[in-house]
């Protein structure tokens, strides 16, 4: 399937008119003359775009009908001026679906570039196809950690058995981050400091509940209390003994990274069992208007990270956008709320454009040295794989961007986000403070 599908729902009117308002076929090199006859580049873009994970794909027909109508007269590199297509392909929230489709846009669609975005379920095995196949990806949307050190052949071996990867890039923040912002969130309610942590048994949630690198040593340090009762299967149906251990610990804090089905039932669970805590940051389930409104009045003051919103003072490099012009434009084409994975889904966009106009070839070698030297600014923020903020062993293959953190307010019949902790990137401004769970 590629993005010239008809199945995209989105206003026409409303994708035209803030295309032209931003001048996107102007600043993205685009010339109205005749491209010339020379074969399209091929994006492979892989997301899960049905099953359990479908929420991190919901902006995307409207994502990629903004780049289809940016790019429709061809992109400029060097003195020609090329088609550009996106094949798409759903992972169906499923990892062995995601490294058969991405095998499939290498081997029979001849793929110049790869593209994925959204967990380490659909990051890691695509990333992991392309390193087989030495064909040069762009991930997203997956914490550092899960997406590096999960495709590690033996992480516990310590920085010795570090490897790092040739054709594969990520740009994202990392648990060092989702730490400091729901711990920098948590100080601003007085508690007990009891932590009961939701960790279950797939790339996130055992990245998140390692005893090295995820929430367990800093929580510690941090003088807090954490009750791990060990890790869950994802879609179960019941979090019982999990309510249990929490309850009998007097956890005032919950946090985790849970899908966001799992946390639905796992929250109204917990409200029927007697179980409130003051404080509920969790990453993943709760990112999306959709999975706060599923719990209807429930979902009053839970927190979460946020990676990207309306208020974040980036622009498009495709576009010249704000975050606000294009959340406005989502909302706008689709009658939705915006949500955060409309942000990092345009920027995948941005850098691969970006890249495409700089490499002097279509050769898996050459691209991914001209993803190596990206430095760009986008909508997300600056992306640029120098190293900053990292250990040593993931500094060639991740560059950061930043997190803050923010608390669903339940307000005239709606949900919205409000950022309550900018301290790990000043530049994106709060908009109010932490309340405790009534």
């Amino acid at each position: 399937m590629t993005c010239h599908s008809n199945r995209h729902s989105i206003d026409r009117r409303s994708l035209l008119k803030y295309s032209a308002a931003t001048g996107a076929l102007l600043s993205m090199g685009v010339h109205a003359p005749a491209i010339a006859q020379t074969r399209a580049i091929k994006l492979g873009y892989v997301s899960p775009q049905t099953g359990p994970l479908a929420a991190f794909a919901e902006a995307d027909n409207f994502i990629l009908a903004n780049f289809r109508e940016a790019t429709k007269a061809g992109l400029k590199i060097g003195n020609a001026t090329v088609p550009v297509e996106v094949v798409v392909k759903d992972s169906q929230s499923n990892p062995n679906r995601a490294a058969e489709v991405a095998k499939d846009l290498i081997v029979q669609d001849k793929i110049d570039l790869m593209l994925v975005a959204s967990t380490p379920e659909t990051t890691n095995p695509v990333s992991t196809q392309c390193e087989i196949e030495e064909v040069a990806c762009i991930s997203t949307m997956a914490p550092w950690q899960p997406w590096f050190i999960g495709r590690q052949a033996n992480p516990a071996g310590g920085p010795p058995a570090w490897k790092d990867f040739n054709y594969t890039y990520h740009f994202f923040w990392g648990l060092e981050d989702v730490i400091a912002v729901f711990t920098n969130m948590w100080s601003q309610v007085p508690t007990n400091k009891a932590v009961g942590g939701l960790f279950p048994n797939d790339g996130d949630g055992n990245a998140w509940g390692d005893k090295v690198v995820g929430f367990p040593p800093v929580l510690e340090k941090g003088g807090y209390k954490l009750t791990d009762p060990g890790r869950y299967q994802n879609l179960t149906d019941n979090f019982s003994a999990q309510i249990g251990a929490f309850k009998s610990a007097n956890c005032e804090i919950i946090t985790g990274v849970v899908l966001p089905p799992d946390f639905t039932t796992f929250w109204k669970q917990a409200l029927q069992q007697g179980f409130k805590p003051k404080v509920a940051s969790i990453g993943k389930a709760i990112l999306f208007p959709v999975a706060v409104e599923a719990l209807g009045k429930d979902g009053n003051n839970l927190s979460s990270e946020v990676w990207w919103s309306p208020n974040h003072p980036f622009k498009s490099s495709l576009t010249g956008a704000s975050a606000k012009d294009l959340a406005a434009a989502y909302q706008s084409a689709t009658k939705k709320q915006w949500t955060q994975p409309i942000g990092f889904v345009h920027a995948l966009l941005e850098v691969a454009v970006d890249v495409l106009k700089r490499s002097p070839d279509r050769d898996s070698k050459a691209l991914v040295k001209t993803i190596a030297a990206t430095n760009l600014d986008t909508v997300v923020g600056k992306v640029q794989w120098n190293g900053a903020n990292l250990p040593p062993f993931a500094a060639k293959n991740v560059a950061k961007t930043p997190l803050v953190g923010g608390q669903w307010r339940f307000k005239d019949g709606k949900y919205d986000i409000v950022i309550t902790d900018n301290r790990t990137a000043p530049a994106i401004p709060v908009g109010g403070k932490m309340e405790a769970i009534t």
